[in-house]
């Protein structure tokens, strides 16, 4: 079938299978456009279509179907595209180097800085070029942390350490598959301190959800059993997918770690096909049904 690329004033049509990856069709724009697939989103009323799956996951892409467009620029240097980077972790007498995993979050680094130097991680107050990474949750390129670059530790005085913040109510959506419970929407209250598994226990014992192997999907990324929805930046109102899947890893993941495990594989019921993240080796086609 055919669907029209609409990207600023201009727009063009391109011939797509229904099970054609979205990847691949990236890759036609690259050729038409010369827009690196890397620097693509496409997006369908709102709906962001994920490299990883296959047109027919969208139901809402049929023939005609007007699809944006919008890139942005690329103004990292090439040798950032790595997974690993060395940067410089900067204490008030000393420095240490430090490789670290580009999607690594802030939180994770204070772990390793703690393995490293056994500095408490309460203690910790992190800057970079005059910012205070306050959030753990969120990811070290998001504060644009690359090669070499240096991160300043301040250490608070005890008398300034402060206890975990109180838990919040959280109201969530939790979204399953076509194939699970026909695309339900199903409304959930946790604690923001509750964790992963805690939310998969609570709708096993109610029955909202069959008896099975279940993960947790939020923004993109697959959630861990063992951390809580405030570790995973979950807000209130927030939509996790649930799928029916087994994670084995070879490591325990948890958000107590140092790191990711080295291999993870999700097992699905359905067919097969191969997605590579920077933390996981996924090795099968989600089944979302975002309508």
């Amino acid at each position: 079938m055919r669907v029209i690329i609409v990207t600023g004033s201009s727009e063009f049509t391109i011939e797509v299978g229904l099970q054609e990856p979205i990847h691949e069709i990236k890759q036609k724009i690259e050729h038409f456009l010369g827009v690196p697939v890397a620097s693509q989103t496409l997006t369908v009323s709102g709906w962001e279509l994920i490299d990883g799956l296959d047109l027919e996951d969208y139901p809402i892409v049929e023939e005609g179907t007007k699809i944006d467009l919008t890139t942005k620029c690329c103004i990292q240097p090439p040798f950032e595209h790595r997974n690993k980077i060395q940067i410089v972790v900067k204490f008030p007498a000393r420095k240490i180097n430090i490789e670290v995993d580009r999607t690594e979050t802030v939180g994770s680094l204070k772990e390793k800085i703690h393995i490293i130097d056994g500095t408490p991680i309460k203690r910790m107050t992190l800057f970079f070029s005059g910012t205070e990474m306050e959030e753990d949750y969120r990811n070290l390129v998001e504060y644009g942390i690359c090669e070499f670059s240096e991160i300043i530790v301040f250490l608070k005085t005890m008398s300034r350490v402060v206890a975990d913040p109180p838990s919040r109510r959280l109201s969530l959506v939790v979204q399953t598959s076509s194939s699970l419970l026909n695309a339900a929407s199903i409304p959930v209250e946790m604690k923001d301190s509750n964790t992963v598994n805690e939310l998969r226990q609570l709708l096993l014992t109610r029955k909202i959800l069959p008896m099975d192997d279940y993960i947790f999907i939020h923004k993109q990324r697959i959630m861990r059993d063992n951390c809580s929805l405030r570790w995973h930046g979950v807000q209130n109102g927030d939509c996790l997918y649930v799928f029916k899947a087994t994670l084995h890893n070879r490591s325990e993941a948890s958000c107590c770690s140092t790191s990711w495990p080295c291999e993870l594989a999700l097992e699905w019921v359905s067919d097969w096909s191969s997605i590579d993240t920077n933390d996981i080796t996924v090795q099968s086609r989600w089944p979302m049904n975002l309508l």
